[in-house]
């Protein structure tokens, strides 16, 4: 393990010493602020009785499905407009204006025109992972020097073998970035989607526990949430890491 992991490590657990002494000492009540120990104690109860499971399934069904859809429409348009300046100019201001809309002004009409299962939530969160994914690809194909494409003219290679070989690699870093923003909001975009309308997920126990005035159950789904947020991102990593080892892509270049 890496001293700055030590460090960070340790920085958490004297955070979590400050917090558990500020609590015990002021006697602060657990509906204002529960101490870490009875946040712990409240995560290991629930995962025991079962509590938790159903909310976690239902919210990563959310975060995986528009995440999916989301990426997968973010790429695929990133790379159809990228191929043609016209095309980005005409539709850029309409994708634009797509994002700047709240979204959580529309789930209730997402929730009028789909109901209430898994669609209207899945939909959100494709619209929040999209345009970080769009962006991030047309920058990436974009972001290519002159000279090199001035050597593939020079090569004649077709189209198709420019984007493969070169506008491609490029990319790839940026579309990873990409990915790693969107993962991260996809667990926003849910927890958003389930504030209307849901029964079941994290965002739901969320709504829940504030009727309840339940704050150390508040705190454990915060908790999760910010534990699936750090795994995703991590997951995004690793596939990183290992495309870039599998295919030797480096920095927009092949090796």
């Amino acid at each position: 393990m890496k001293m700055t992991k030590v460090y960070s490590l340790l920085l958490f657990l004297f955070l979590l010493i400050i917090w558990e002494a500020v609590v015990q000492i002021k006697d602060i009540s657990k509906i204002i602020l529960p101490a870490p120990t009875a946040i712990g104690a409240n995560l290991i109860q629930h995962f025991q009785s079962g509590y938790f499971y159903p909310h976690i399934f239902a919210t990563s069904i959310e975060v995986l499905g528009g995440f999916f859809v989301g990426s997968l429409l973010g790429i695929g348009l990133g790379f159809l407009v990228a191929q043609s300046k016209t095309t980005q100019e005409i539709l850029q201001p309409y994708i634009i204006a797509s994002q700047a809309m709240p979204k959580l002004a529309l789930a209730p009409l997402l929730v009028l025109w789909f109901g209430f299962g898994y669609t209207p939530k899945i939909v959100i969160v494709a619209l929040v992972c999209f345009f970080p994914l769009f962006e991030s690809t047309i920058t990436g194909l974009s972001h290519v020097s002159r000279e090199k494409l001035a050597l593939f003219q020079s090569l004649k290679a077709t189209r198709s073998q420019t984007l493969l070989k070169l506008r491609l690699p490029t990319a790839m870093p940026y579309i990873f970035s990409g990915l790693r923003v969107a993962v991260v909001l996809s667990v926003v975009g849910a927890v958003i989607s389930e504030f209307i309308g849901a029964n079941k997920g994290l965002g739901a126990l969320i709504i829940a526990s504030q009727g309840m005035l339940d704050t150390t159950l508040m705190f454990s789904v915060f908790i999760l949430l910010t534990a699936k947020g750090m795994i995703l991102y991590q997951l995004i990593n690793w596939v990183e890491t290992f495309f870039f080892k599998k295919y030797s892509y480096s920095r927009g270049e092949l090796k």
